[in-house]
């Protein structure tokens, strides 16, 4: 469906919604988020109302491997569609400075040497595949005159342009003002990409604007800033059901959900890394939802099996810019390891609810459960029960989050020297921790 297609169908459902605003927001062109992905959950209300909930966005999100090949003659796939879509529209009239291509990544390999070779089909040019990880000493990766460098075969190697996939705290490793081109750059993860916490700010601005269009930004209720030592009282807010959640994870690292003494216990007599948490309501059954400002929302879940029973679904809807606006890229969906009982007790939370299949091994190393994955195809992906109006809104809903991101970003940089604005940032984000990480 095109651009038009979609706002005519969305708008006969919502009149209220002005098809010309939504098709400016289809086209609206990013300056740094040009692509991401959004994991996001079907829920219901107890009247019924059925609506999109955007858990998360992420930058450099998975999912190439996981989506079938629209086109059995097109081994490149969506790896290709991004290089000429997302990644030539970023680098549109921006001047490169001479040097190799690179990929560089601390997470899933295949994808990134896919990617790679993509890059290097695409500019008929080799393409360097390179290991960054956090934690590590990287000798073979320097800054030189504020420019990224690759040590190969004893020679250093400039790079005008790296395609990044890193996810584990990249603003350690990657500077805002790199002279060096950055697919996507650093500052998409600092405005929300990988930070949860200034996503949620980033929402909460653009769903100012959005609510005068008759649209939002769906999310669970969310509190920001919060110390480790409230939760006790969060806990007694929501009922009991909670989600805790570290800002600056991800891949279903430091993630807590809470619904008994013992979850909360464990929470409570864990260390962390930084000094602040957010806190949003628990969606699960509608016997057990936290009761939020909202109301109760709970899961639609998976169609139910041949046993009867329903599971946790939610769906990866990954997006980038093309010179026709936003389009979707690939999509993929992840349930919950046990089936949605009427009651928790005796049961594990995150088992019931938690849907991410990436399992950390140790530092810098990850396995996947794949047999949670449910695929783009005719006999998985029918059990989620989803409908065209439900991709459409999970489409929209990320776009809606990519664009509150993109505009977060945009007021985090100076115009002039393209730094961030650190005395700025430490106001919307006030972790002493996380602006220690922050590469100057």
């Amino acid at each position: 469906m095109d651009i038009k297609r979609i706002v005519t169908r969305y708008c006969h459902l919502h009149p209220s919604v002005k098809p010309s605003y939504l098709e400016e927001l289809f086209t609206y062109k990013p300056q740094y988020f040009f692509w991401s992905g959004g994991d996001l959950i079907n829920v219901t209300s107890s009247t019924g109302k059925r609506q999109m909930v955007l858990i998360e966005t992420n930058s450099c999100p998975s999912g190439q491997k996981s989506t079938p090949l629209l086109d059995d003659f097109d081994e490149y796939g969506g790896y290709s569609k991004l290089i000429a879509g997302g990644v030539q529209n970023f680098l549109k009239g921006k001047r490169m400075s001479s040097g190799v291509l690179a990929v560089f990544y601390d997470k899933n390999p295949m994808e990134s040497s896919g990617y790679a070779h993509a890059l290097s089909n695409h500019y008929d040019e080799q393409v360097y595949l390179v290991k960054f990880f956090n934690g590590e000493s990287n000798d073979h990766v320097k800054i030189e005159d504020n420019k990224f460098h690759i040590l190969v075969e004893g020679e250093w190697l400039p790079v005008r342009f790296v395609f990044r996939y890193l996810t584990q705290k990249p603003w350690n490793r990657l500077p805002v003002d790199c002279k060096t081109l950055i697919f996507n750059p650093i500052v998409t993860c600092l405005a929300g990409g990988r930070n949860k916490l200034l996503a949620s700010k980033a929402y909460d601005f653009f769903n100012a604007e959005l609510g005068n269009h008759h649209l939002q930004i769906n999310t669970p209720e969310t509190h920001m800033n919060i110390r480790q030592e409230e939760i006790p009282y969060w806990y007694e807010k929501f009922g009991g059901n909670l989600v805790v959640k570290s800002p600056y994870s991800n891949a279903g690292q430091g993630v807590f959900l809470i619904s008994n003494r013992s979850e909360l216990e464990v929470f409570m007599n864990s260390s962390f890394d930084y000094e602040t948490f957010i806190v949003q309501s628990l969606i699960g059954n509608h016997l057990w939802s936290s009761v939020s400002e909202k109301g109760k929302l709970y899961h639609v879940g998976t169609l139910p099996d041949k046993n009867n029973l329903t599971y946790v679904s939610d769906l990866r809807m990954m997006i980038h810019y093309t010179s026709t606006g936003f389009k979707p890229l690939c999509m993929y969906a992840r349930r919950a390891e046990e089936p949605l009982p009427d009651t928790l007790q005796g049961h594990n939370t995150w088992s019931v609810l938690g849907t991410n299949i990436s399992v950390k091994k140790g530092e810098n190393k990850w396995d996947y459960d794949v047999k949670r994955l449910i695929t783009l195809d005719r006999r998985d992906f029918n059990k989620l029960g989803l409908g065209m109006d439900d991709l459409i809104e999970a489409f929209m809903q990320t776009i809606f989050a990519t664009i509150a991101i993109d505009k977060m970003a945009s007021t985090l940089v100076s115009k002039k020297e393209r730094k961030l604005k650190r005395r700025l940032f430490y106001s919307l984000n006030p972790d002493q921790s996380l602006l220690d990480e922050i590469m100057k």
